[in-house]
């Protein structure tokens, strides 16, 4: 670019933070290049000085300087795996929900969302299989690799950066199911731990601390059931309705491990603790399986094309459906505890305006289009 330029915000680009906008449009501009323009103000919105987290909105003239050509290099292309008809298939029949705009996903459990160092196979890698007009769908929010569940995509980057607002501004709604060993000695209670890194267990984990790396995390929950079985040793295992407040990492599986009662299988956060005899095995002797019991069983979010609530459900894995199955318990037990939990959530009154997820309580509507009505399976 030879002269200063004035760039209009496009329809699809609207609520991008100005630093991700300037990542797509100038993939080769350093973070540190960029700051120092926005420091000096010779980027600028809308003639007004701005930060990097500064939201665009369509129609808004971005006022670029003079950029080195090889700083409006274009991107190297998302890596892409190469999936087989059946797994393309597998991908598909995931799909709980979809539309022009959103897709929520029911994740297995074992596939990482994205990949880390040497690893390639992650769902990230796998969304070019469910394009639509050749743009791939967008990640927007995580699941743990272990933890099974109902996912939320973006079809655009307008949707991506509406829904991403929703998730920072804790207007999403998120009901997790775990199983969980021993008995917590209230029947519902609020966990408030702050969290940062600390040394565990083969490596860092997320642990308390009040340092000022600390992040604050709350989450609320619900006890439905507890089973106390021959063959199980001891240990009562509790099935929990978790609502988290807070979005950290890891955050229900330290929070439940600071409440004494760590999830089945989360040797991690649990160590021995987290594993019961009759748990695992050859074929899940006792009838449960050992993997993690931890399920993202539904979020409500605003929608981001009119803000009526978008509610999805994924119905439970394989290893939690065949330990729910021979613990005896009842699905609409579940169902019953998330209402009553979202009532205590609202009606928490030392909880300050805005700390609490509200979305509106009604589904969305589908204004006569099929496709935006959830699957809801058992």
């Amino acid at each position: 670019m030879s002269g200063v330029e004035s760039i209009t915000v496009r329809d699809d680009e609207g609520d991008l933070r100005l630093d991700r906008w300037f990542r797509r449009r100038f993939p080769g501009l350093g973070h540190g290049r960029l700051e120092r323009l926005l420091r000096t103000g010779q980027v600028r919105v809308d003639g007004r000085r701005a930060k990097s987290s500064t939201r665009l909105a369509p129609g808004q003239s971005v006022r670029v300087p003079p950029m080195d050509p090889a700083e409006g290099a274009a991107a190297p292309p998302r890596p892409r795996l190469a999936l087989s008809e059946a797994e393309v298939q597998s991908l598909r029949a995931s799909v709980l929900y979809e539309d022009d705009w959103v897709i929520a996903l029911n994740k297995p459990p074992g596939l990482a969302v994205q990949g880390g160092t040497g690893q390639t196979r992650h769902l990230d890698a796998m969304l070019g299989a469910l394009a639509a007009g050749g743009e791939a769908p967008r990640l927007v929010h995580r699941l743990d690799r272990d933890t099974s569940g109902v996912l939320l995509l973006a079809r655009s980057a307008s949707a991506a950066g509406r829904l991403a607002a929703h998730f920072k501004n804790r207007d999403a709604q998120k009901i997790y199911w775990a199983l969980v060993v021993g008995a917590p000695a209230e029947k519902r209670g609020r966990i408030d731990r702050a969290l940062s890194k600390v040394p565990g267990r083969g490596g860092e984990i997320m642990g308390p601390d009040a340092g000022e790396a600390a992040k604050p995390a709350e989450t609320l929950y619900r006890v439905i059931e507890t089973r106390r079985g021959a063959g199980r040793g001891d240990s009562p295992l509790t099935w929990l309705v978790l609502l988290p407040l807070t979005g950290r990492t890891h955050q229900l599986r330290a929070h439940c491990a600071l409440l004494g009662t760590p999830i089945l299988g989360d040797g991690k956060y649990g160590g021995r603790s987290a594993h019961v005899e009759g748990a695992g095995g050859a074929g899940g002797a006792g009838g449960l399986p050992k993997r993690l019991m931890l399920h993202a069983r539904e979020i409500a979010v605003p929608h981001p094309d009119d803000g009526t609530t978008l509610r999805a459900t994924a119905p439970l894995s394989p290893h939690m459906e065949a330990a729910w199955r021979a613990l005896g318990f009842d699905a609409r037990k579940g169902e019953r505890g998330a209402r009553e939990l979202l009532d205590y959530a609202e009606g928490l009154a030392h909880s300050p305006p805005g700390t609490m997820p509200k979305p509106k309580r009604a589904s969305r509507k589908t204004g006569g289009k099929a496709s935006r009505k959830p699957k809801r399976r058992a």
